[in-house]
């Protein structure tokens, strides 16, 4: 399975922005990666390479590689509504995301991992792969054999997000994927307009 593995804060401090969660490396050099830092003199950045930015930062945070986003966007363009949003809210749907999201995991490429390794169910089904896309109204649980993992013990009770599209039962280990969220229910701070722009040169 086909993922990035390098190295996160320094992408983090390309964006300028934490996209991979809580990063105390972060929080500490916050400021452009490179020999210069903070003093290296950065013109003004081109329209493509603004769209170029956002699309780059929409793939990390959502841990997706080239090929499989513009699959989605070609998905999200031949669906009826905004494409921009039609493409978030299909990152949204993915399995990995949506664990992450119900606090099963405190990260995206640690819910990939509990997917890949077989610890979530669908509808009571075993699925392993973190792309799988969900429908309202699917059933994600924790398996059976997997609720007394201290990992996934640990992240929901540190997790504190509350999302309207999602419910969440701490006995059960299982929540619903209720509805696909609206634009203005996704956190992300991605610009998804840039993204439509740059691939429909």
């Amino acid at each position: 399975m086909a993922r990035y593995t390098g190295p996160k804060t320094k992408i983090a401090r390309k964006f300028g922005e934490a996209i991979f969660g809580d990063d105390k490396s972060f929080e500490k050099r916050n400021y452009p990666p490179g020999q210069h830092g903070n003093n290296r003199r950065r013109g003004k950045k081109s329209e493509y390479a603004i769209q170029l930015m956002e699309k780059q930062k929409a793939k990390y945070t959502y841990g997706i590689l080239e090929r499989q986003f513009r699959g989605l966007f070609k998905k999200a363009r031949a669906a009826q509504g905004i494409t921009g949003e039609v493409l978030l809210q299909l990152c949204e749907s993915r399995l990995d995301n949506v664990v992450f999201r119900m606090g099963i995991s405190p990260s995206r490429s640690g819910a990939r991992q509990l997917v890949s390794h077989r610890h979530i169910t669908v509808n009571g089904e075993l699925v392993n792969i973190p792309s799988y896309q969900l429908k309202a109204g699917d059933v994600v649980a924790v398996r059976e054999k997997s609720k007394s993992l201290e990992a996934i013990e640990r992240s929901l009770s540190n997790s504190s997000h509350v999302y309207e599209w999602i419910t969440w039962n701490d006995d059960t280990k299982q929540g619903t994927y209720v509805s696909v969220p609206a634009r203005i229910q996704i956190p992300e701070n991605i610009n998804e307009q840039f993204i439509v722009e740059l691939y429909s040169k």
